[in-house]
C-alpha cells in the first residue's frame, strides 16, 4: 500500500512531532507499506523518510521545483517527482496513493488534509483518511467542525470520511482497513463546501 504522510516542516516545534515522524516511518516500513511524502529533508518532512528507509521501507517524495531550488529536496529518495508547483504536487501525491495519514502539522499540512478529506465527502475517492494527534493539537480543529456541523454548514458524513487517532498502531491498523464508501445526498452536491 503507498500510504502519503502529511506533517510539519516547521524546525521551530518540539521535538516530540519529530520522534512521532520517525516512528511512523519505521512502523510503515516494518508493515511493508511505501511512504509517499513532500520529498523535502526537514523537521518531520525529512524525519518520516529516513525513519522508513532506515528499516527497509521504499520512499516516494514529491516536491515543487521551488522547494528543490532552496535545496531541502530529499535527493535519498527511491523516487523523487518534482513538480511545478505545490497544486501539481498535492494531486501528484494524491494519485500515488491509497491511504492518507496527516501528522500534526501547520498551515500547509491543514491545506492538504481539507483537500483530501472534501474530496472524501463528496465521494470523489475512497481512500482512508487517518489524523494522528497523541497530543491534541487538531482538538480545536475537531470542535470547529463539529460546530460547523450543529450550525449546518457540514453534513454527518463529514465525520465518516476521516477518523482520529492517537497512536501509530491504531493509526495504520485503520488506514489498512477499508474504507466504508460514501454516497453525498443530492443536496450535498448542490453545496460549495461540505
Amino acid at each position: 500500500m503507498n500510504i502519503c504522510v502529511f506533517c510539519a516542516s516547521s524546525q521551530k516545534i518540539d521535538p516530540k512531532y519529530v520522534h512521532l515522524a520517525t516512528e511512523v516511518g519505521t512502523e510503515l516500513a516494518r508493515r511493508g507499506h511505501t511512504l509517499v511524502s513532500g520529498g523535502a529533508t526537514v523537521s518531520c518532512m525529512g524525519a518520516v523518510t529516513r525513519a522508513a528507509r532506515a528499516a527497509g521501507g521504499r520512499t516516494v517524495g514529491v516536491i515543487p521545483q521551488v522547494l528543490v531550488d532552496i535545496e531541502i529536496a530529499d535527493t535519498e529518495s527511491d523516487e523523487l517527482v518534482v513538480t511545478a508547483d505545490m497544486r501539481e504536487r498535492k494531486g501528484v501525491m494524491d494519485a500515488r496513493s491509497d491511504a492518507f495519514l496527516v501528522l500534526p502539522g501547520g498551515i500547509g499540512t491543514l491545506e492538504e488534509l481539507f483537500e483530501i478529506w472534501t474530496a472524501r465527502v463528496l465521494a470523489l475517492h475512497t481512500k482512508p483518511l487517518v489524523i494522528l494527534d497523541p497530543w491534541g493539537l487538531y482538538t480545536p480543529l475537531r470542535s470547529l467542525v463539529e460546530h460547523m456541523y450543529d450550525e449546518g454548514f457540514t453534513r454527518a458524513n463529514v465525520f465518516d470520511a476521516i477518523s482520529w487517532t492517537t497512536s501509530v498502531e491504531e493509526a495504520l491498523t485503520v488506514l489498512e482497513s477499508p474504507a466504508r464508501p460514501l454516497q453525498p445526498s443530492v443536496e450535498e452536491l448542490g453545496e460549495s463546501t461540505p
